[in-house]
């Protein structure tokens, strides 16, 4: 009795050993898979950027480093993947440069924007709530980390396919969009900047024929990094990749983009007739002239430019006039 417990004993213990031998192996597997991709090391590095933000604002109510943050963390990201793989294929230089200039820029003209306008306002409801300023940096990381996928994936990749169709397209798409975005902030910048505009919204420049030409341009820059992505992915890192584009073309669409912003101006204009003039003939996001779009059909619109009744659910149909 006392052998076969002892046996039994045994047997129950190496069975556990087994599976954690095996639990250990898979684990090891699955770091090692995600450490080839840098996917682990560029995960850990972006919480712990966004980390030492987040206490910063919490413990400071300092939040005027936000987007700063957010911005140099996709840049720290591209430079640590391409030092730690040292191949410096010409993809891998260029997807690197393309992050890096998109970044720095964006940091810089948002960081001396917020330090000339005083305070960033979607942060208001969080500057006093803990927990709901651990949410937006834990978003932020992800955000990050995200979209960084496809230059995260090419500059741990060995492929180094000659010169392809791909690429002449997503280095196109990229410089559009960068030109798009960079023109659109400095219009909207020195709109803001004349007194005399004070209490209007944007309609100068792109913003005729979009009202956030600014998103459209950093929605096709992303989706060039992309494209200019694929001669060099294979099987499954595709998908991987494409998560960066879809990621940030859902946020700005339907989460903490257009919605919000079109929310704040129809609340803040929508009794204007000139302002709902200005909406019925603007694409929210695509450049198109006012003249065209105006014209089109409200399913048209809706379906093949983006104009989503989630963007006008401030503006009532009841609503005065004057």
């Amino acid at each position: 009795m006392s052998s076969n417990l002892t046996l039994s004993l045994n047997t129950i213990t190496s069975i556990e050993w087994t599976n954690d031998f095996i639990s250990v192996n898979v684990m090891q597997r699955v770091f090692a898979d995600m450490d080839e991709n840098f996917l682990a090391i560029t995960a850990l590095v972006t919480v712990a950027y966004q980390l030492i933000f987040f206490v910063i604002t919490a413990a400071l109510r300092f939040d005027k480093v936000t987007d700063f943050a957010g911005a140099t963390n996709f840049v720290i990201l591209a430079l640590l993947t391409a030092i730690l793989k040292r191949t410096w294929h010409f993809r891998q230089v260029i997807a690197t440069l393309m992050v890096v200039i998109w970044g720095l820029r964006l940091a810089f003209f948002l960081l001396l924007r917020i330090l000339q306008w005083g305070e960033d306002r979607r942060l208001d409801k969080m500057r006093n709530n803990l927990s709901m300023l651990a949410v937006f940096w834990s978003l932020q990381a992800l955000w990050v980390w995200t979209v960084s996928l496809p230059v995260t994936l090419v500059n741990a990749s060995n492929g180094n396919p000659s010169l392809q169709f791909e690429d002449i397209i997503g280095w196109s798409i990229y410089l559009i969009g960068l030109l798009i975005e960079a023109i659109s902030d400095q219009q909207k910048l020195k709109f803001k900047e004349d007194s005399t505009n004070k209490g209007r919204w944007c309609n100068v420049g792109l913003w005729k024929w979009s009202r956030h030409p600014n998103y459209f341009g950093e929605i096709l820059l992303w989706w060039g990094v992309f494209v200019a992505s694929l001669p060099v992915l294979t099987g499954s890192s595709k998908w991987v990749a494409v998560t960066g584009p879809i990621f940030i073309t859902a946020l700005l669409l339907f989460l903490s983009g257009i919605p919000l912003l079109e929310y704040s101006a129809d609340k803040k204009f929508g009794g204007l007739v000139e302002y709902r003039y200005y909406k019925r003939m603007t694409s929210p996001l695509v450049l198109v002239p006012p003249a065209i779009y105006g014209k089109l059909p409200t399913v048209f619109k809706q379906i093949f430019l983006l104009e989503f009744p989630l963007y006008s659910r401030n503006l009532s149909a009841e609503r005065t006039l004057h």
